[in-house]
């Protein structure tokens, strides 16, 4: 299927709101398929303090593309071991999953992660909730179909649309704070259900839930991992401008409130997806310390389209697909990037900094 440029179609579907032809189908929404029963032996997260992570988003394309990026991981794992990976969100193009038995979740992940045996720490995306447009993000029960996976599959790791992963468990070196801000940052935005409204139930349970978790963790290493970014020099843009639409809430302003009010200055990095590109970008003032990570390039790339491209950074690439690994220890964190060639699917570390 054709992928809508994001202008357009956060154009195309702000039109179709203020007709009313996109309100029906917001409202129209199926309850989630009934829960699987669990599976026993699902990987095991490690219980050690020096922690290896592969950071991966944006992959779930089923494309040569996909499997070009998966065996260069296979190939970095063979030398340097993963513990467990971050999955950051559009798991399944275009439109997400039908069920939680859709054999997508076999042809776009499963299949070409074969040999990735370890925990996979899933964020839910745009796509992955779509209704009308593909990664409109207007049908968001259709994630619920990605929460009931997770008692499907050894390696995905999603028992909730957000939720927390401390690794080990006791004296945790990091934690993982897995949010889900497609209510505030849909392209068709839940205008008509309250439940998903920026002030609704959902938003202010998840809210009140990391504001305590934040608190009461341990961890030497606080990471937000979210599907849109809070800040990106990709064609998407930051939180509160995404895609350069002044329209509100189109723009993600509710995004950017929630970072600035619960994230920002609570937690070392944000992860994120969203934007095909990679990047890791300086913090700023308005980060407060928060150091942004964009791996969105596991199924595609952006085709070399920046939004701002002098912005402060250590790295950016917004041409090649590839991933990043994540090197935690109680004193350290050190950030890899690897680009990887479609036709051999050989990758080539770019980037290699202790942060």
């Amino acid at each position: 299927m054709t992928e809508f440029n994001p202008i357009d179609r956060r154009r195309f579907l702000a039109a179709a709101g203020t007709t009313g032809a996109a309100a029906a189908l917001v409202a129209t929404t199926s309850t989630a398929s009934a829960a699987p029963a669990p599976v026993a032996d699902k990987f095991p997260f490690p219980n050690g303090n020096r922690v290896r992570v592969l950071v991966t988003g944006d992959a779930g394309t089923g494309t040569p593309a996909q499997w070009a990026v998966a065996d260069a991981i296979r190939s970095v794992h063979a030398r340097q071991p993963f513990d467990l990976a971050l999955g950051l969100g559009d798991n399944i193009y275009e439109s997400g999953p039908h069920g939680s038995g859709d054999g997508q979740f076999t042809a776009k992940f499963e299949d070409p992660n074969h040999g990735l045996d370890f925990p996979w720490v899933m964020v839910q995306g745009n796509h992955d909730n779509s209704a009308i447009v593909p990664g409109d993000g207007g049908w968001l029960l259709r994630g619920d179909d990605e929460v009931a996976y997770h008692g499907l599959s050894r390696r995905w790791w999603m028992p909730s649309r957000y939720y927390s992963v401390r690794i080990p468990e006791q004296n945790p070196v990091v934690e993982f704070f897995v949010l889900d801000l497609n209510p505030l940052a849909a392209y068709l935005p839940p205008l008509f259900v309250d439940y998903w409204m920026p002030d609704g139930q959902f938003m202010s349970e998840q809210r009140a839930w990391l504001d305590r978790a934040l608190v009461d963790s341990t961890a030497t290493w606080k990471i937000a991992c979210t599907h849109h970014p809070y800040l990106s020099n990709g064609s998407h843009g930051d939180a509160g401008a995404y895609d350069g639409i002044p329209i509100e809430p189109m723009n993600g302003v509710h995004a950017k409130r929630f970072f600035e009010d619960h994230v920002v200055g609570r937690c070392q990095f944000i992860a994120s997806g969203h934007d095909h590109a990679l990047q890791v970008l300086e913090p700023t003032v308005a980060s407060k310390g928060t150091r942004q990570i964009v791996s969105g390039a596991a199924g595609k790339n952006s085709h070399g389209k920046a939004s701002q491209p002098d912005r402060a950074n250590l790295f950016q690439n917004f041409t090649d697909v590839g991933f990043m690994a994540l090197d935690l220890s109680p004193d350290t964190a050190r950030v890899q990037v690897y680009t990887v060639d479609i036709p051999t699917a050989e990758p080539t570390l770019a980037f290699d900094r202790r942060l």
